[in-house]
């Protein structure tokens, strides 16, 4: 066997490592009841930008990941209509942060994650509560005794 075998050995054998690390999760869960397949999302590699060289080996590792809302088979009608109400028919998340493209795609997932699971999460209402007793009593005693506090720093009166 040649040197120029082996290296094209160990070159096909490390490309089927890196495949092999590449493929990532069939969905992304977003909540409980939301899953959405990677399939439905769809990537945009480019330039990250900054200062440069020559512009030689350079790689496209800023990304851009959108996710078309309105026609996602996969939404349940509530949640689609929460996601248009909240968001609009699509949205767009952009990592530029590393020099990894792979970490970039990473980093563009959890934040799409994030921010469909921020617009899905319903606010629960306040009900305003009444002071209780004892609340209002400390209440009092606190101003009672600031109110104190500041009669000791005024000037005597002529009758003291």
């Amino acid at each position: 066997m040649t040197e120029h075998d082996r290296r094209a050995e160990r070159d096909e054998r490390a490309g089927a490592d890196d495949a092999a690390d590449t493929v990532g999760p069939a969905s992304l869960r977003v909540s409980r009841d939301v899953q959405i397949p990677i399939d439905e999302l769809s990537w945009r590699f480019t330039g990250s930008g900054g200062p440069g060289g020559q512009h030689a080996n350079t790689s496209n590792t800023r990304v851009e990941l959108v996710f078309d809302i309105g026609r996602s088979p996969s939404l349940s009608r509530w949640s689609r209509a929460r996601l248009l109400d909240q968001i609009g028919p699509s949205i767009r998340v952009v990592a530029a942060d590393t020099r990894s493209q792979a970490r970039n795609r990473e980093l563009a997932l959890e934040r799409l994650q994030r921010r469909l699971a921020a617009a899905l999460r319903e606010q629960r209402v306040r009900r305003p509560t009444a002071p209780t007793r004892s609340s209002q009593r400390t209440r009092v005693e606190h101003k009672r005794v600031h109110g104190k506090k500041k009669e000791q720093r005024r000037r005597p009166t002529v009758d003291e």
